[in-house]
This record gives C-alpha cells, structure tokens and sequence, in this order.
C-alpha cells in the first residue's frame, strides 16, 4: 500500500481489522437477492396492490410499469457511473464526484437517515405480521415485541457474518414469496376469472389522467425501495465492472414486471369491474387472500400469511445490511465516529456500525413497547413515510449527479447513456418526489402539520450536510481534501482515486 492511500484510509493497517470489506463474496444473484429482498415484493402485492387500486382505480398494474421504466433510464446512468467509481457509500461518492464532496455530505446525511428509518419500520412491520399471523394461524398469541426482538436478534447476528450469508437466507426466503404469487398467478389464468380478459390496466388514460392518479405513482416508487442497493455492495462483489450493471438491471426489470404483472392478475381474478368494487369494499386488504383461497385453496393463504412476515424479516436483513454499509463508509471517511468505519478481523463486515444500528432499533422498539404505541400506526407508517421521502430525494439527487459527473467526459459512453437517460430518468425521481410530498397523507393515513414535520428532516438534513462540507473545506481543506479518496477507480485499487476527482488538491477553491 503506498503512502498516499494509507492517508487516505485512516483505519488501513491498524490491528483487529481494517477499513476494508471482503471483496469478491457477492456474485449477481446474491447481490439481486439483497436488492429485491429491500423491495419486499409479497408485500407490496398484498398490501400495494388493493390500496393502489382503490385510490387510483385500475391503472395500478400500468403506473407500476411506468415507475420501473423510470428507474431502467436512471440506472442506464447509475450503472454506467458504478464503472468508474465503486464505494459502498454510493449516494455519498455519486454526489461527491458528480455535485461536490458538500453535495455528497449532504445526500449522505439524508439516506443514512432514510435506510435508518426504513430500518425501524420494518421491525414495527414484522411485530405487527407477526403477532396477527401467530394468533391467527397458530392460536400463540405474544406480545408484538416479541416478534420485533427475536428479528433484531437474528438480524444483528447475520449482519455480524460474512455477507454471502445473509444472501443465501435471503435467496431461499425471497424464492418461497416470489413462487407463491407465481402460483397464483398461473392458477387464475388457468381458471379463468369471472369476466373477459382487460388489459384496460395500462392504458395512459387509465395510469396518467384517471381520478388519483398521483396516487398510484406515490406507492409506485415506494415499491422499488432499495434497488440502488446494487452500488452499496460493490466493494464486495465479484468483477463488479459487470456484477453492479447485471444486477441492477435484473434487480429493477425483474420488479417492475413482476409488480405490473401480479397487479394485473388481480383485475382477472374478481374481473376488471369486480375488482374496482373489492378495492372500494371494508375488507380490500385481503384481496389477495380471497384470490388465493378461491383458486388455490385455504392452504395457500395460509402459506401467503406466514410468507408475509418472512418477507419482512428478508426486507428488514437486506435494509439493515445496506444502512450498516452506509455508516461504514462515513465513519470511514470521518464524517461520522471512525470506529464506525471498522470491520471484523475476520468475517471483513462491518460489524460495529452493524452493532450501532441494531442498538438504535432496539432503543425504538423498547420505547414503543413501554410507551404502548401502536406497532402499525406508530412505529412502522410514521417511520415508513419519512424513509421514502427521503430516499426517493436521494434517488433523484444521484441522477442529476450522475449528468454532472458525465458532463465533464463521458469516459467512452453513448451520449444516451451518460446524459439523456440519467436526465430523464432524475426528472422522473424529481416529478415522483413532487407527488410523494403532495400526497404524503395518503402514505401516512394522516393530515395536517405532522405530515410537515416527518417531510422535513429531509431538506434540513441535506442543507446541514452541505454546509458542513462548505465550513469543512474552509476550516480544514487537508481533511476536505481527503474526502472519497478511499473510493476504487477504473484500475480497481482499493485507495486509488480517479482522475476526475480533485479530491487530490489541497486547494480550498475546489468542489
């Protein structure tokens, strides 16, 4: 290791483990597995599915097609980015090389408190499902957080292993979820469903221009929830020249038809007019368990239900890993404690923020359960609405990042590529963000000035973080100067810096 990268990576070289991951234990799959795990896709079709079809009509199945196509042209852009610059703090790097390191600060500041919100959600979500699920099905009724500590415990203990780990669970939970829609699905079309077959479910007027369409695109982009996960695990996939770009493209391609597909199953089951009139009725949210019980039998709903908090628990393991992966990064660049930016001697995880986290989950589930706060209502939507507020903003800042970054030399890509589809697909991101904050009482089931209150710590956190990086670069340019240097280049040096990064100049007038 020369000099200059032992600079650059203040933990390199210091007993009990170093600043660095354990590169090549992810190939493409299990690097999708994580990313489509994130989106928890049983989930968002047993509860999306109703809830988009009842607000916005029968152009849920179109508009879900429509959000996957967005986020296909900003990953064109994120991908082709992922080449020439490899950290697990993507957002935070992306900004950086793209915006300036305050921009990145800022970007970072916000989706370490969006995963970090996400993370709290879910443990909400699976004491929720689970408690329900085991009373119902299994006459075991114990408190919801029980469910919620025995997942913190499962989770913080495969976030201390390798990550290949962590992927095979992930792997075998999300092929159970994914089979049993599939089989669904197959049996309806086989059967038949009570009126003709209607694709009336993609037409524009029915996604664009009917009644509470905003709506649909709303849940529409909460649904892809954590597919630029893909960047996070670079630094420990295998060739991620090409694991990163396969895996994205898989991860959101897979989604997006997959969500329009099952959606659209819903309209054959009950018929394009019956299942308007399910989605207005007081039970719309089993509407999937009717599907399953009516064309596969009583077994199949109660497989779907114990299939759902194993969904969450998947989501949970996969949101904990990338935020955990995130405060890596920050530590280890000094922006947050350094002893965050760690990893184990031997698994090479990064176990201590790994250990923060799992903490800072528990402190919310232990406050929800003395306080007696409603698991759903409370602790998970509240938590929820907040996480994809700012992680779409995220989203949507990385893809204009990512034309600031090509703007300047497209490194051999297509003018399409570096420029058009990241364009069009941050503009996208940006009309997605504006109707998430218009209809954020749709997400949250609430109204008025609370709804102000979770949407701020957005702005707030991304204005913080750029002018900490501003007073940074003015107080301290040599530690500024420092800032995502760590970051791998095209050679695939660990602590090489690319040449496009001024990270290198101890100048203060730099970005």
């Amino acid at each position: 290791m020369t000099q200059h990268q032992q600079n650059a990576d203040p933990t390199a070289g210091e007993a009990g483990g170093g600043g660095a991951l354990a590169s090549g234990r992810l190939g493409v799959w299990g690097i999708v597995f994580f990313v489509i795990s994130a989106a928890a896709p049983l989930t968002v079709v047993v509860s999306a599915g109703p809830t988009t079809l009842r607000m916005g009509g029968i152009g849920a199945p179109g508009a879900m097609l429509t959000c996957g196509l967005i986020l296909i042209l900003f990953s064109v852009g994120f991908t082709a980015m992922s080449k020439h610059v490899r950290n697990t703090g993507a957002f935070y790097i992306y900004a950086s090389r793209g915006l300036g390191k305050p921009a990145g600060i800022g970007v970072a500041f916000v989706t370490v408190f969006a995963y970090g919100f996400l993370c709290v959600c879910f443990y909400g979500f699976i004491g929720f499902f689970g408690h329900s699920t085991f009373a119902d099905l299994f006459g075991i009724d114990l408190p919801w957080g029980v469910y919620s500590l025995v997942a913190l415990v499962i989770v913080g203990l495969l976030g201390y292993r390798h990550i290949d780990v962590g992927a095979k669970v992930l792997g075998v939970l999300l092929t159970l979820e994914v089979a049993i829609l599939l089989v669904l699905a197959v049996a309806v079309l086989i059967q038949g469903g009570p009126e003709p077959i209607s694709f009336a479910s993609f037409d524009p007027s029915n996604v664009f221009f009917a009644a509470g369409a905003g709506s649909l695109f709303v849940v529409g982009f909460g649904a892809y929830l954590g597919f630029e996960g893909t960047a996070i695990y670079a630094e420990e996939a295998k060739d991620p020249k090409r694991t990163v770009p396969a895996a994205t493209y898989i991860a959101v391609a897979f989604l997006g038809i997959f969500y329009a597909f099952t959606f659209w199953i819903l309209t054959v089951a009950f018929g394009a007019q019956g299942v308007l009139a399910m989605a207005r009725g007081d039970d719309f949210q089993d509407m999937v368990f009717h599907a399953s019980g009516s064309y596969l039998g009583e077994w199949a709903t109660i497989a779907m239900r114990v299939l759902i908090v194993t969904s969450f628990f998947a989501c949970l393991l996969a949101f904990h890993n990338a935020c955990s992966r995130y405060l890596f990064s920050l530590g280890r660049e000094g922006l947050l404690p350094r002893a965050l930016g760690r990893t184990h001697p031997v698994t090479r995880s990064p176990y201590r923020a790994s250990l923060v986290l799992s903490v800072i989950c528990l402190i919310a589930v232990v406050v929800c359960i003395a306080t007696g706060a409603d698991p759903f209502l409370q602790l998970a939507i509240w938590t929820y609405a907040t996480g994809v507020a700012g992680l779409v903003f995220a989203q949507a800042v990385a893809a204009v990042s990512v034309v600031g970054f090509f703007s300047r030399d497209r490194r051999g890509h297509s003018v399409f590529r570096a420029l058009i589809a990241p364009a069009l697909g941050g503009l996208g991101l940006i009309v997605g963000l504006l109707l998430i904050v218009v209809n954020f009482d749709v997400v949250t089931g609430m109204e008025g000035a609370v709804n102000w209150i979770l949407l701020l710590p957005t702005p707030i956190l991304f204005i913080a973080g750029i002018v900490a990086g501003l007073v940074m670069r003015r107080r301290a340019p040599a530690r500024y100067a420092a800032l995502t240097t760590i970051a791998t280049g095209d050679d695939g040096d660990p602590g090489a810096v690319t040449d496009t990064d001024p990270a290198s100049r101890l100048v203060t007038g730099e970005r």
